[in-house]
Parts: structure tokens; sequence; C-alpha cells
């Protein structure tokens, strides 16, 4: 059901003609298609704002529609349940002189003008893609080589520090605009693969070292993967499973041109083979029992 006229111009049910005439210019002015290009729901405003106006704005169509043989939509109250019957009038929007009513401004003409202007030469609309990165591009950065929907390639710079979602521009690389209008933009969106190894949070990278039985005990130097590169670092003695150890600025690249850490999550791993001198020392060791954890 079509809303209440009066309402959508914001006068009251006695206002003159002349003060419905001003309130429609007022709201035609700031809801216009033409000063609102590609705003939809305002689209839809004018056109309410003018099926309104095509009611009350009539004399005879106002006086049906205060004395209601006529609903707010135009159509006679008896039939108004049959929608066919009058679906396809013509919105006052739809019309030639839609605009007779405001259009002796010369302000508003100019302004109108210049949009009729702007629509000859407009811009190309943008490009939608999604390119799916593995985890050590998105890390450090890289170029990528992507083909787009005319067929042409062309070389993407990856910044490093990419993440997930996050969109990436690729300027005059979409849809042709009309007349001298600007060509559109590729939106490049980014997908990150998880990796085997390594796991990022925010800004710091997160992975788990196995440490053998002897460098735990007495402390001693370990592999440490890094998205750059295989490093060494210190282990303390007497380091337990679930210690944490941190290699500060290794880890995800910031805007700022700082960078995260990367913490390593150290795990005990035995031999791989049985070891009889461990065996026998462990056999013999008398703090063995004592240093079993507690339940």
């Amino acid at each position: 059901m079509a809303a209440d006229p009066y309402k959508i111009l914001g006068v009251d049910k006695g206002a003159s003609q002349a003060d419905l005439q001003k309130a429609y210019r007022a709201l035609a002015k700031k809801l216009h298609p033409d000063l609102n290009p590609g705003d939809k729901a305002v689209e839809d405003k004018f056109k309410e704002l003018s099926a309104a106006y095509d009611i009350v704005g009539d004399p005879d169509k106002r006086r049906k529609y205060d004395s209601g043989e006529i609903d707010a939509s135009g159509a006679e109250k008896p039939q108004r349940q049959y929608y066919r019957d009058y679906a396809d009038q013509a919105s006052p929007y739809m019309r030639e002189n839609a605009y007779g009513d405001f259009m002796d401004e010369d302000a508003l003409a100019e302004i109108l003008a210049r949009a009729q202007r702007q629509r000859r030469n407009r811009r190309g609309g943008d490009v939608q893609y999604r390119l799916r990165l593995n985890f050590l591009d998105a890390v450090n950065g890289g170029k990528q080589q992507i083909t787009l929907a005319d067929g042409s390639t062309v070389d993407l710079t990856i910044p490093a520090g990419a993440h997930e979602g996050q969109v990436l521009r690729l300027r005059g690389k979409g849809e042709p605009g009309m007349g001298e209008g600007a060509p559109g933009d590729a939106l490049i969106e980014l997908e990150v693969a998880d990796h085997d190894k390594f796991e990022r949070r925010g800004d710091d990278i997160h992975v788990e070292v196995a440490i053998a039985l002897r460098d735990a005990v007495l402390g001693g130097e370990i592999r440490v993967p890094t998205t750059t590169g295989d490093v060494m670092m210190k282990a303390p003695k007497w380091t337990n499973t679930g210690a944490k150890l941190r290699l500060k600025g290794r880890g995800v690249a910031r805007a700022d041109g700082t960078k995260g850490d990367e913490f390593v999550t150290l795990k005990i791993m035995l031999p791989e083979k049985p070891d009889a001198e461990l065996e026998k020392f462990m056999e013999g060791w008398r703090g063995g029992a004592a240093s079993k954890p507690e339940a």
C-alpha cells in the first residue's frame, strides 16, 4: 500500500496548493536521480515523491483522495485489490513533463544539464577479481601475473604483509568509460592459503619446533625456520615442551615499516630409534621417579 502523500511531502492535509508545490520542489532538488547518480535508494524516494505529488498536486485527484474515492496510488478504492488494473499506470517519474514543476529554476536546470553531460562521459565500472596466494607470497610480497577479463595479462605487485580479504587496485583496468569518461579499475581481493608450518596471528608468526632431549636439558643451538629462511637460535638449559622463544622482527611487515615477531614453541622429541645408552642412564637415574609430572 502506498504511503500517505501528505506525509511523503511533509505537509499537513490542509496545506495550500502553493505549499504543496513548494514542498515538492524542495524535496525534488535533493532527491533527483540526476543529482544522485547510482544511488538506488534516493531514486526510489524520488519516485515515491513524484507519485505523491501526482496525487495531491492535482486539485481534482487531491479532492478524490481526500474524500476517499481513490487511494494513494491513484486507484479507485473498490478496485484497489486488483493490482493489475493500475500497475501499468505511467509513473510521474517516467513522464516527459516530470520536471515541469521545478525546471523553470535556472540554477537547477544548469545542475541537471551538467549531470547529463557527466552521464555522457561516465566513468567505466570497476571489475572484481579474486586471487589466491600462498602463505609466503602474502607475507614476503612479490609479483603475481594475473589474466583480466579481456584476456590481457598484467603483473600485480603484492605488498609484503598482504592479508586475507585485502583488496588491491589496478587503475584503468576495469570496464571502459562512456564518451570521454575514464575506464574503471580492477579490484583484486586476496585469499591467503594456510601453511604447513607457520601460523599468522596479526603481525606475528607462530611456529612449532622440535628440540632434542640433550639440547632441552643442557641448552644448545637449534635450527628454526622463518618466512625468509632458517636461522639458528639458542635454547636455554632445562627447556621444557611448550616453552616459547621470540625472534624479534621476524614477523609480518607493517605499513609503518616495522615488523612483528616470530614466536617459537618448543617440543621435546626423543631419538627416532631406541637408544640403549639413554635407557640405561634413565634406569640408573635416581631423580627420574621424582621428576614425573603430577597428574
